[in-house]
């Protein structure tokens, strides 16, 4: 593993954005019709429909540049050769909480959230030798995968008493398959970007959440409906209980925790966090309004980045 630090040579500028970054990207979006409203409430709170942040896209050019010069250093050095590089985030992109960022459409909900704009993220993954530049990959994998991944790549051996969840998609970065499988989630507790406590199995194309604070199951069959949209449990019946039973062997197996009934709750909270989610959304949509004015700026100094050296 290489220190990212020492590797851009002390630069260590946060990766925020910079006032042309956000110039270039304001005048994009404000090319485009101004929308009806950027958030709408999903369940719990605001959530970001439009792209057209300026902020966060001048952000994510910054990232890539990042990468870049990551990788062009390894090809400097000479490290490039023998050096695996795995590019993939832990969650989806802040529709909600947080700085209400960005929008995952046509995937639903984003960070801490469980649908697929909340589970779905981008992978890269280069290890010279094993795969192919330009190729590409249609199998859902998850993060515990990278672990067996990683050993097989650097020809490690696993300690017997290591117990390993993932399967290594060694094959996968070749161009060949792995077995099917079905992928598992557990969020037992609530989350700043309007989560809910919930666990999720996918098998192929259907993938079912179970609700703990009701018990209720939504069933969706991704092929057919990206954006979650359409709950078939209650059609699809003999499936989602197969699925259920399923998710239920595998909680059980894993020791798994769940939440607890809250002695204290008082249902006038429900319709208090609904109030309180319409006045956050009017909010935002003036605040987020105003990213797209030729005269905003966060800071003096555009989170140092005009902060000159002494």
């Amino acid at each position: 593993m290489v220190d990212f630090e020492w590797l851009v040579e002390g630069e260590t500028r946060p990766i925020q954005t910079t006032k042309p970054l956000w110039a270039k990207y304001r005048a994009k979006a404000a090319a485009e019709p101004p929308p009806k409203e950027r958030f709408q409430i999903d369940r719990t709170l605001p959530v970001r429909i439009v792209q057209d942040n300026p902020i966060y896209a001048g952000l994510i050019e910054e990232m890539d540049n990042a990468t870049g010069r990551v990788l062009k250093k390894l090809d400097e050095l000479g490290l490039a050769s023998n050096t695996i590089v795995v590019l993939t985030g832990d969650n989806g992109g802040v529709v909600s909480g947080d700085s209400f960022s960005s929008s995952q459409l046509p995937y639903r909900g984003g960070k801490g959230r469980q649908w697929e704009g909340g589970t779905r993220v981008p992978v890269y993954i280069r290890a010279p030798g094993i795969t192919t530049p330009g190729s590409a990959c249609d199998t859902p994998v998850i993060g515990i995968d990278y672990f067996p991944t990683l050993l097989q790549l650097a020809g490690v051996t696993n300690s017997p008493k290591q117990i390993v969840d993932g399967v290594s998609l060694v094959p996968l970065l070749k161009g060949s398959k792995i077995s099917p499988r079905p992928l598992f989630w557990h969020y037992p507790h609530y989350g700043n970007q309007g989560g809910e406590p919930s666990s999720i199995i996918r098998s192929g194309d259907w993938k079912l959440i179970h609700y703990w604070e009701d018990g209720r199951n939504e069933l969706y069959n991704l092929a057919a409906d990206i954006g979650e949209q359409h709950n078939l449990a209650a059609m699809e019946t003999k499936r989602a209980d197969d699925l259920w039973t399923q998710l239920q062997a595998w909680l059980k197996s894993n020791g798994a925790k769940f939440p607890q009934p809250n002695p204290d709750y008082k249902p006038a909270w429900a319709e208090q966090s609904r109030q309180a989610a319409l006045k956050q959304k009017a909010n935002l949509e003036k605040q987020h309004a105003q990213f797209l004015n030729p005269n905003w700026q966060p800071d003096p100094t555009w989170w140092k980045s005009q902060q000159t050296a002494d």
